[in-house]
């Protein structure tokens, strides 16, 4: 779903565990490093689309996680101009996100990377709160210190434990 200004319709999914740490997913063959995070399809909402791409990007499943909240608004990156696929129709500049908050609550969970026929991730880790804000690349970096910030309030507040 891209909409009249070019921007993809998509979900970033931050994923916290009970030490207040961030998944981060190295994508296949390069140095790069993300939450997951992927495009809606039609019909479908971005809490749908959520549970789709964490079942597909990482392997795991609704129940083994809690939705602890989700951005406000729309958080939006351009593609840099070497990134955008000028022969597509209709054209995209870059994407429109609904960002989601979760608490891994099944500490039996099995990650699978290769969940899907085309997996994204080679490797993970868990990492510090605002580690990924120095590893992911430049052109994202803004919607995910939006995200992060935002979030956390939940994450890094006594609040945070009541939701175990």
């Amino acid at each position: 779903m891209i909409d009249e200004d070019g921007f993809r319709h998509g979900v970033g999914i931050i994923l916290v565990n009970s030490n207040r740490q961030v998944f981060l997913a190295k994508r296949i063959g390069k140095p790069a490093w993300q939450f997951p995070q992927g495009g809606l399809i039609e019909d479908e909402t971005p809490e749908e689309a959520m549970y789709r791409e964490l079942h597909e990007e990482i392997g795991l499943n609704a129940e083994d996680v809690k939705v602890l909240s989700s951005t406000r608004r729309w958080l939006r990156y351009k593609l840099p101009t070497r990134l955008i696929r000028h022969y597509s129709k209709p054209l995209c500049v870059g994407q429109k996100q609904k960002w989601f908050l979760l608490r891994l609550i099944n500490n039996d969970a099995k990650f699978d990377l290769a969940a899907s026929d085309s997996p994204e991730f080679d490797s993970w880790a868990w990492v510090s709160y605002w580690y990924p804000l120095s590893q992911v690349v430049a052109f994202k970096r803004r919607v995910y210190n939006l995200a992060m910030k935002e979030f956390a309030r939940v994450v890094l507040s006594k609040r945070f434990w009541e939701h175990s």
